[in-house]
This record gives structure tokens, C-alpha cells and sequence, in this order.
């Protein structure tokens, strides 16, 4: 329990707070130089990658003590008062992260970006105490079926509700590489006929 670090986040209360699946203890380690105790062991690197509502409205990403980005409601919905909403509770899966708010509404992020790519308004119409992303193990994986991601949220109401992220539709690479060598040809050609002689 010996204290690692400490900073300031928000400005009053800490709704919820969620560390990275990666930095579980907030440390990663090199074995063989400098051992620690008896495990040979060696702080690599202290990245804390957390994510941190709390009740100034603001929710926030760490890494260790310096702010990465922060999600504001009247920065994300426009034409909202930027006091109507506050972030009640969030959980960094590594990929996404998943945010509960106190008038119920439920939205998924991707970590690195924010960009918001699943939004439920009021899904519970009251306060949603915790979320959780279903783990990426065997039966979680059979839970998904062809989603991207599973969040499960829980509220005031004494539900718990499922939300699943759709896959993102992707090109494959050889279409990709297609559409390319399409693009290439086109513009020779093009210029072949703006320009006699061009080749």
C-alpha cells in the first residue's frame, strides 16, 4: 500500500475512477538490472494510463499526472449548457472507454481519440452507477457474437442493460491496394489526354 502517486484531477469529488488494463498496477517491469528483492525485478517505467470522472464535470485521461485529453459536455454536444450533464461513472477497456451519466445516458468512446462512437440517451433515465466492458475471454467473446464491444451498465433503477458496438466496417487490404493502382492509372491516363505527348 505504499503510495506511488498523487495529483490533483478535478476540482471537488471523484465519481469513479479506472486504470488501464495494460498498467493494472501502474508499472511495468524489465528483468535482470537492479533486482528487486527476490523477484529480479525492475521498474521499466511508470505509466499510469487512468481515467477519472468526477463531479466538476469534467471526465478526464491520465497519463501518470499529466492530463492526456478531457471530455466536456457543451465541447461534445454544442447547444447544451455546459452544466446539464456530468459524467457519473467510466471504465477504460484499453480500446474503449465506456461512460455512464447521472441522467442515464450511456456512451462509448474510443481511448485514445474520444471520438464517440456508440451514444444512448437516457438509457436508464436515472443515474448509472457503474459500467463495465464485457472481457475479452471465451464466453465474453461468445457473448459478442460479431460485435466490437460489450458494455454493461447498471443504475438507480436496479437494471443492468447490454450495449453492443457494432464492427466497423473496414476495406480489406487487397481493395485497398486495388483502388490504388485504380487511382494511379486513372490519373495517367487524365493526364495522357490534358497533355498529348505526356508519356
Amino acid at each position: 500500500m505504499k503510495k506511488t502517486l498523487e495529483f490533483k484531477a478535478h476540482d471537488g469529488e471523484i465519481e469513479d475512477i479506472a486504470l488501464g488494463p495494460d498498467n493494472k498496477v501502474g508499472v511495468r517491469w524489465l528483468s535482470g538490472c537492479l533486482p528487486l528483492q527476490e523477484s529480479g525485478l525492475r521498474p521499466l517505467c511508470c505509466v499510469w494510463q487512468v481515467v477519472t470522472a468526477g463531479r466538476d464535470f469534467q471526465c478526464c485521461v491520465w497519463q501518470q499526472d499529466q492530463l492526456v485529453t478531457g471530455l466536456r459536455w457543451h465541447e461534445n454536444l454544442p447547444g447544451i449548457p455546459d452544466k446539464a450533464y456530468r459524467y457519473q461513472a467510466c471504465h477504460d477497456s484499453g480500446t474503449f472507454l465506456g461512460l455512464g451519466t447521472v441522467t442515464g445516458s450511456v456512451a462509448i468512446h474510443i481511448a485514445f481519440s474520444l471520438q464517440r462512437l456508440y451514444y444512448v440517451k437516457e438509457a436508464h433515465g436515472i443515474v448509472v452507477t457503474d459500467v463495465a466492458f464485457i472481457p475479452e475471454s471465451r464466453p465474453g467473446r461468445e457473448l459478442l457474437g460479431g460485435h466490437e464491444a460489450a458494455l454493461l451498465s447498471v443504475a438507480v433503477d436496479s437494471r443492468c442493460k447490454l450495449h453492443l458496438l457494432p464492427t466497423r466496417r473496414s476495406l480489406p487490404i487487397w481493395l485497398l491496394l486495388l483502388l490504388c493502382a485504380g487511382l494511379i492509372v486513372a490519373t495517367i491516363l487524365l493526364l495522357q489526354l490534358a497533355f498529348p505527348g505526356f508519356l
